[in-house]
């Protein structure tokens, strides 16, 4: 078993525990359209608890879906390769000898393991990689990239859910652990099966999210507001604006490693790349780093002197330009949560309308972190 492919059929509808619809909503307080902003925010929370807490994560995975699962003995080599030709940032490893899933291989991995070969520190050969288990390098990455002791990094347990956790548990659990997807585990796990149902995102609790909410979006008068009201995102310091992270941004001349250095650092999926005027340009993400694994692109570069713009063109002449998705700070925050409701889309880059000046981002993250505040 090298890789494993699960589809899923009508394993999630039997055990849905959603509430009647009409219960939820009649708890609800009423909104006057008088209320301050302080109180508007409150309503909504409180609205939006009364669904996730109403809601396990089966009411928002798939019936049926495809997922890959990599078995932790496959070479380090061919495993990126896959994610790459299947457009996965990451993707559970399964191990043989305990018998379920064990850890997870994500695009950090792949840039840990490209810094490694270049920067000499016990290299392992380009051949090498092809023999090279993605076990043993999760265990040398625990020596290679460990505390500033010199000592290594204790594994953790892999962090995962129940299938029948509410989905105020599921979101918090990804926002506190800043990761991206978190492995949704069979409540009553059996010996003959697979444990791993799917992996549960922010991004399919906001879309449900979104299908609810739309059905009452008149009775929130919140959803109305513009985004330079709500107290949501990371903001350039331009804007008056204060936030808990500081905003990033890149030149298209800046190294790729310096980009890279500022992903893993802040634990950002995500930097804005501007031009010298400071306009949008595109977005640089963590998982655009996949693209050096086609056709072993990273064998023959050296990421000291590649450039965003060089890594940028990679990426176009793999998968073509993209759109960058952006908004305003006259949008309204409904506008917002239906565009990260977009499969794919993980964050919106808040620009101004006639230049394109980068003022803010607001990320999956940014959303929960304010909604469930």
């Amino acid at each position: 078993m090298k890789c494993l492919w699960k589809t899923m059929h009508n394993l999630l509808c039997s055990q849905s525990r959603l509430l009647p619809e009409e219960l939820i909503w009649m708890r609800m307080p009423p909104e006057p359209s008088s209320q301050n902003p302080g109180m508007q925010i409150a309503v909504f929370r409180h609205g939006i608890s009364g669904i996730l807490l109403h809601n396990t994560i089966y009411d928002v995975v798939p019936l049926s879906s495809k997922l890959a699962i990599l078995d932790a003995q496959l070479p380090v080599k061919q495993a990126f390769k896959i994610m790459h030709d299947e457009g996965l940032a990451l993707v559970p490893l399964w191990d043989d000898h305990q018998g379920t899933v064990t850890g997870m291989l994500t695009a950090s991995d792949f840039v840990l393991m490209l810094r490694k070969l270049q920067r000499n520190i016990r290299a392992l050969g380009n051949e090498e990689l092809e023999m090279h288990p993605i076990s043993a390098w999760k265990e040398a990455k625990l020596q290679f990239y460990g505390g500033p002791d010199g000592a290594a990094i204790q594994r953790r347990p892999l962090i995962h859910v129940k299938d029948s956790d509410n989905l105020v548990d599921v979101a918090l659990t990804i926002i506190r652990n800043e990761i991206s997807s978190v492995p949704i585990f069979k409540s009553l796990p059996d010996s003959s099966g697979m444990p791993l149902l799917n992996l549960a995102t922010l991004q399919g609790i906001l879309k449900f999210l979104c299908s609810k909410l739309q059905e009452q979006a008149e009775g929130y008068s919140l959803l109305h507001n513009q985004l330079v009201n709500i107290p949501i995102g990371t903001w350039s310091p331009h804007t008056g604006r204060t936030s808990n992270r500081q905003l990033r941004t890149l030149r298209l001349s800046s190294p790729l490693n310096s980009c890279l250095d500022l992903l893993l650092q802040d634990r950002v999926s995500s930097i804005p790349i501007v031009d010298d005027n400071g306009s949008l340009r595109d977005v640089y993400s963590l998982s655009d780093i996949m693209a050096l694994a086609k056709n072993d692109v990273y064998a023959r570069i050296e990421l000291e002197q590649v450039t965003v713009q060089n890594a940028l063109d990679v990426q176009y002449q793999v998968q073509g330009r993209r759109q960058c998705h952006t908004c305003l700070q006259t949008s309204t925050l409904l506008e917002v949560l239906e565009e990260l409701s977009i499969p794919g889309v993980r964050r919106v880059v808040v620009i101004e309308q006639s230049t394109r000046f980068v003022e803010g981002i607001i990320s999956l993250r940014d959303i929960f972190t304010f909604l469930l505040g």
